[in-house]
């Protein structure tokens, strides 16, 4: 089923089945499970997927807008060395005028670029050009493995969030 916004509800989703080096493992897991945080958001309105769902003012395309963010600063802005000054902040909630469309895009944009840098590093133990925290620059694996451990844990906070508005579930 496609909604107003183009995207695709689905069912449960197993994890993939992949046989093959350990950067296709990392990329193919991260890539499931950015698939499922959008999948969350297909079928929501703007104003349902913009409303928080708990005290703290967490909403389901807040959280969208959250791992866009969260992929560039470590893809682009400290691994790649992209970018002037400091990493954008990654607790902003979506602005006036931006909707589930425009929040997904720029997730999927953003996953794409960072993709890209992926791709082009021939050695998952290099280190980026500098770091999100206070400590020498992180390996890409770090960063991948660090990656898919936020988006799986916003992954669970979109299935609680989503189930909260219509009762949908699944992976």
């Amino acid at each position: 089923m496609t909604d107003v916004t183009g995207f695709s509800a689905r069912g449960d989703v197993s994890p993939p089945l992949v046989d093959g080096g350990e950067s296709e493992t990392l990329r193919t897991f991260l890539g499931y499970l950015r698939e499922a945080v959008i999948a969350k958001a297909a079928g929501v309105t703007d104003e349902v997927g913009l409303t928080p769902g708990v005290p703290s003012g967490t909403s389901l395309l807040g959280l969208i807008k959250h791992l866009t963010v969260v992929e560039e600063n470590w893809f682009e802005w400290a691994y790649a060395g992209k970018g002037e000054g400091g990493p954008a902040s990654d607790s902003e909630p979506p602005a006036p005028g931006e909707t589930a469309a425009s929040l997904i895009a720029a997730y999927q944009d953003a996953s794409r670029r960072a993709d890209e840098i992926v791709a082009a590093c021939d050695d998952l133990s290099r280190p980026g050009a500098r770091s999100l925290r206070d400590s020498p620059p992180p390996s890409l694996r770090w960063v991948l493995v660090h990656m898919i451990e936020e988006t799986a844990r916003h992954a669970g906070h979109a299935d609680i969030l989503r189930e909260q508005t219509d009762g949908a579930t699944g992976r």
